[in-house]
């Protein structure tokens, strides 16, 4: 019987929300700062002494999580936005300090968490294989011996020796997780960053986990979003909520209550004190609203004009540089759908802090389907959030003849004509 690589025991995370104060956009506001900011800051650390469990200012990210993780075992994590999973991860590569709790890894362990993790920006490529597999405890012959494989994979043989700074999003994905799974690590743990990939080198690297875990007997954690994914790779899973793990076992099990967990309710906000996604957050996503009308909530139904209105934060005047906003919609098994994005027009202009994406006769059929936002500011990608939320697309009596879409027949639905 495999003995555990990794065991987890009573793990938590708690945080202090709104210790770092803003920064002051004039000079008399950074003097009044800097007198004023050590008096608060130092207020709010003495209340961590004296912590007290129902202060509106402590976030608990992880609470008593306890698991095992076996060897060659591949293990999924799974949970909505904000359920502590890529909190979880940076512990478990030693990136976050726990606050109580007690962990035990055996073996070395690679980590791919967000995009560019681990890179250092002004050293090329090749320069940060090398940098990477020292830090793995690898000799300088070992990772010669894996260099051309690392690189062939990769796919960027053209820019492997360009500085990483000048890198897309794609191109680090790409060098990541190339790096991370051909170094020899005892444990890869692999977080939702995949999905910058294009859909080829997502395939490349879920044949390259099952052939590290299956072939080579290593141990792999795995956060998705895509259920597809998930339920290809991993054998079993654990289902993170609030913080805590609800359920845990056989991966369709544990898919099955995922998909089950909770009803859309067409409208999704950003509170205070989120942190959801990547990015700069130069212009950010508050809300996300979805209607069959553009002017009033109604239910979302197939055949009739869908309306995703998107509340925007804006937080620098960055305007007419080349902003843009896509979203991405999946089916509940992360299969994409629909991509809508402002790349097609020629000018955006995000000043009302408001847009909307028209989408005339919405194809989708009834379901509920999963919403990805990505807002790029022009120079760098503003705010990512992967799945951000879920929305529902009831039925209508499509056909002309009053006929309904029969369920199960297929995803999308598209006009079509019998000509006799």
């Amino acid at each position: 019987m495999s003995k555990p690589v990794i065991k987890v025991q009573n793990l938590s995370k708690r945080y202090r929300l709104g210790l770092k104060e803003k920064q002051a956009e004039t000079l008399a506001g950074q003097i009044s700062q800097v007198i004023r900011s050590p008096w608060e800051n130092l207020k709010k650390l003495r209340k961590l002494s004296r912590f007290d469990q129902e202060d509106e200012s402590v976030f608990w990210a992880l609470k008593d999580v306890s698991f095992e993780v076996k060897e060659g075992e591949v293990l999924g994590i799974i949970g909505k936005n904000g359920a502590g999973k890529s909190t979880l991860l940076k512990i478990l590569s030693q990136i976050t300090e726990p606050t109580s709790g007690k962990i035990e890894i055996h073996g070395r362990v690679a980590s791919l968490l967000e995009v560019g993790t681990g890179f250092h920006p002004e050293l090329s490529g090749r320069e940060n294989i090398y940098m990477n597999g020292t830090i793995l405890g690898m000799t300088r012959r070992e990772i010669d011996s894996k260099l051309e494989e690392i690189i062939d994979f990769s796919g960027i043989e053209k820019f492997i020796d360009t500085p990483v700074k000048f890198y897309s999003s794609g191109m680090k994905v790409r060098l990541g997780f190339s790096v991370a799974a051909h170094l020899d690590p005892e444990i890869l743990i692999i977080d939702e960053v995949l999905a910058v990939g294009d859909y080829e080198f997502q395939k490349k690297c879920l044949g390259k986990m099952e052939d590290v875990s299956k072939n080579q007997g290593r141990t792999v954690l795995f956060v998705s979003h895509s259920m597809s994914a998930v339920q290809t790779l991993c054998s079993s899973t654990i289902m993170l909520e609030n913080g805590k793990i609800v359920v845990t076992g056989p991966t369709d099990k544990i898919i099955k209550r995922y998909l089950g967990a909770g009803s859309p309710d067409n409208f999704f906000e950003l509170k205070n004190g989120d942190v959801l996604g990547e990015g700069s957050r130069k212009i950010s996503l508050k809300s996300v609203f979805f209607s069959s009308d553009l002017n009033q909530q109604v239910p979302v139904c197939s055949g009739l004009d869908l309306f995703i209105t998107l509340n925007l934060e804006l937080n620098e005047n960055i305007f007419n540089r080349g902003e843009r906003v896509d979203l991405r919609i999946d089916n509940q098994l992360g299969q994409r759908l629909l991509w809508l994005s402002t790349k097609v027009e020629n000018q955006l202009d995000l000043r009302s802090g408001k847009l909307v994406f028209k989408v005339p006769n919405c194809p989708l059929v009834p379901d509920e389907y999963v919403l990805t936002v990505y807002i790029h500011d022009g120079i760098e990608v503003s705010h990512w959030l992967p799945a951000v939320t879920t929305f529902k697309v009831e039925n209508s009596k499509y056909f002309s003849n009053g006929l309904q879409i029969p369920p199960g027949q297929t995803n999308i639905i598209y006009p079509f004509e019998i000509i006799q």
